[in-house]
């Protein structure tokens, strides 16, 4: 790389700081964090979407709660040597300042390094604010082009390049950082910006430098699922790639990477593990409350992506458990594939609307037609609710063509709401029961829809009407991610209305019968142990029931029980199915009953760091199995949560249809096609 890519890198790279210092104001102002500190250091505000809020959150805990170990480890005992915090690639971070407010620096000081620019901007910042000058105390700047920007009895903020290690040596020196003295040094988001060759060099570096330490990173994992590969496309599109990820792809390798450095012990994990283990219950119901959520697929694999780790050296910091062994969150991950599913690209006619869409609902009108309506999506060139109705036929110009949908919008427009449910009721009837509007609007009222012919057999030429059959102001649908199965009780059809969320509820616990043929809600008697509250979870008719499975509980955690709600005499009856071996929990994932087999399809788990596929379950003897999906002859990334999926029994297929979602900051991904799976393979296993 030559000097001019490595300025114009370098730039990119000081323009996350400038971005990440803008959602660490934010954070602040919506009292995440209490920082009073993070907009005084920053010009400007900007405010950030919750899902920004929420992943800033964790990774300001994360290292606070290194931090604080660290400092609790080293100053705790009488007569101990001052400590060292010295964070690399600082930029406009606030440690400094709420250390001192807290009255954590009496026995410590710390030392930032970042860019020349990055660290003379900072200090300037410093100096312009009596506030921030306040808690400095008296201060020295250093010239224009002199490392040393800022020097006070506590602070120092050097402006130097992380991959000139032996000015970055002799500086640090310089500024009296003491290589004997317990060290803390901290890297957010740092390494990953650096060549890997830079990285191990620094690594080796720090742990050759400073005999009692302790490394403390922060930053990306796991280039290669389909979450991972469109994150390394947004720090590329921004001229700051990733680096060293297929080297180090996860927490074990990182753990190895350090290890083989010469660091005495290390510990890794995602920040769904820290999440859980080291915040307590209260504060995470406390963040869970602050703003109104609902992407909390996005969330979930944000934080698998990104991990924490603290190396360390000395026999003093080795014996600092900053990550105590906690068994809240166990590892459950799925057993090895028993099979593979192929996936394929379904083409489809070049004139028809594509299906870049999440949290839809998708129904099979009959054999050749599927309708698919609401979600989030591309709509004439922009991302909005999606309020066409489009439709589907696996039929071109009345011929057969194979492997192919013909697809088109229909003139018909309704409120395009998200996570309903859809339920056919006839191949020209259609229920839609429940949505959101916004994560602060429920959709209400029970809709009806209704597919009636123009002259000829042409399917394109199906008008819908949208019609109320309910009241408005009912209340028993104001709901959204919840699930609607058609079961039988008495040779009467009914929709078993289960679980989903609400503005008021987080999570809900309750079910209601719709008499199909009234429109009318009844009260029919079920027995039995009564399943957690959840949503997101899926739902499927059989022999006269329902199955529910997976989910996500009250705590935001995702489930892996699975229930029957079984046809009796006076009703139904709850019943849990045991099963072997134990499935990995899951939620936002679809799921069908395939010749006495439960298939659950995709979904987003934080228990396994592998990529959920197909899990099969034997109804008659409770195994589990799980296939792969071979995502080798269809466009990559394919995100398999907030999918739809129809199943087509003849021909041994399975249609998923859209699929994506918010991808935190790295922008908003919808599945390009449509692809089929092909279940062929567990025919030939029964």
């Amino acid at each position: 790389m030559g000097p001019r890519s490595r300025e114009r890198r370098a730039g990119a790279v000081q323009s996350t700081n400038d971005s990440s210092a803008l959602s660490k104001t934010s954070l602040a102002a919506r009292g995440y964090v209490h920082d009073t500190f993070a907009a005084l250091l920053v010009p400007g505000t900007a405010r950030r979407a919750p899902l920004i809020h929420r992943g800033y959150y964790v990774r300001a805990r994360a290292v606070w709660h290194c931090v604080r170990a660290f400092l609790k480890g080293t100053c705790a005992a009488p007569g101990a040597p001052r400590a060292q915090i010295l964070s690399l690639g600082a930029g406009s971070d606030s440690l400094y300042f709420r250390l001192k407010t807290a009255g954590r620096l009496t026995r410590a000081a710390v030392w930032e390094v970042d860019f020349p620019d990055v660290a003379q901007r900072k200090a300037q910042r410093i100096r312009d604010t009596p506030e921030l000058c306040a808690l400095t105390g008296p201060f020295q700047s250093g010239d224009p082009g002199y490392t040393l920007c800022f020097e006070s009895s506590d602070y120092r903020i050097l402006g130097l390049d992380l991959r000139q290690l032996q000015r970055l040596d002799h500086a640090l020196a310089t500024a009296g950082l003491d290589a004997a003295a317990p060290t803390l040094l901290l890297a957010e988001a740092v390494l990953t910006y650096l060549e890997p060759d830079d990285a191990a060099a620094l690594i080796a570096w720090a742990a050759q430098r400073f005999s009692n330490a302790l490394f403390v990173v922060y930053e990306q994992m796991r280039p290669r699922d389909a979450f991972g590969e469109f994150m390394q496309q947004h720090f590329r599109q921004l001229n700051s790639p990733l680096h060293g990820l297929d080297r180090f792809p996860d927490a074990e390798a990182q753990q190895q990477r350090f290890l083989q450095a010469g660091w005495t012990a290390c510990r890794a994990m995602d920040m769904n593990e820290f999440y859980r283990c080291f915040l307590t219950a209260e504060e995470r119901r406390r963040v869970e409350n602050l703003e109104t959520f609902d992407e909390f697929e996005e969330w979930h694999l944000k934080c698998a992506h990104y991990f924490i780790l603290a190396a360390s050296q000395g026999d003093a910091l080795s014996q600092t458990l900053v990550f105590p062994p906690s068994e809240t969150f166990p590892r459950i991950d799925p057993a090895s594939p028993s099979g593979v599913f192929p996936a394929s690209v379904v083409t489809g006619n070049s004139q028809g609307p594509d299906l870049k869409r999440y949290g839809h609902a998708s129904v099979l009108l009959s054999p050749g037609l599927i309708l698919s309506a609401g979600g989030f999506g591309e709509q004439e060139g922009r991302h909005c609710r999606v309020r066409k109705f489009h439709l589907l036929s696996r039929y071109c110009d009345f011929e057969r063509k194979g492997n192919q949908l013909c697809s088109w919008g229909t003139g018909a427009q309704w409120d395009g709401r998200l996570y309903h449910t859809m339920t056919r009721l006839s191949d020209t009837q259609v229920l839609v029961l429940g949505g959101r509007l916004s994560p602060v609007t429920p959709a209400l009222g029970i809709l009806q829809l209704l597919f009636c012919k123009s002259e000829g057999n042409n399917p394109e030429d199906l008008n819908v009407t949208v019609t109320n059959v309910g009241p408005e102001e009912d209340s028993t649908l104001s709901r959204w991610r919840h699930s609607t199965t058609e079961v039988s009780y008495e040779n009467q059809r009914y929709l078993f209305v289960y679980g989903g969320r609400s503005v008021a509820e987080p999570v809900l616990s309750d079910w209601h019968f719709l008499h199909v043929g009234t429109m009318a809600w009844v009260r029919i008697p079920v027995e039995g142990e009564v399943p957690e509250g959840r949503h997101s979870h899926s739902a499927c008719s059989c022999q006269g029931g329902a199955l529910i499975a997976g989910g996500l509980g009250a705590s935001e955690e995702p489930l892996s029980s699975v229930y029957f709600l079984k046809p009796i005499s006076c009703g139904f009856i709850w019943e849990s199915i045991a099963i072997q071996p134990p499935i990995t929990p899951r939620y936002s994932h679809t799921a069908h009953v395939v010749n006495g087999k439960l298939l659950l399809v995709g979904g987003v788990w934080i228990h396994s760091s592998s990529v959920p596929g197909v899990t099969v379950i034997d109804l008659s003897t409770g195994l589990s199995f799980e296939y792969r999906i071979d995502t080798t002859c269809v466009p990559w990334p394919l995100m398999l949560h907030n999918h739809t999926s129809i199943l087509l029994p003849e021909e041994q297929q399975l249609l998923l249809l859209g699929g994506g979602g918010n991808c935190f900051s790295f922008g908003t991904y919808f599945n390009p096609c449509t692809v089929t799976l092909d279940l062929s393979s567990l025919s030939a296993r029964q």
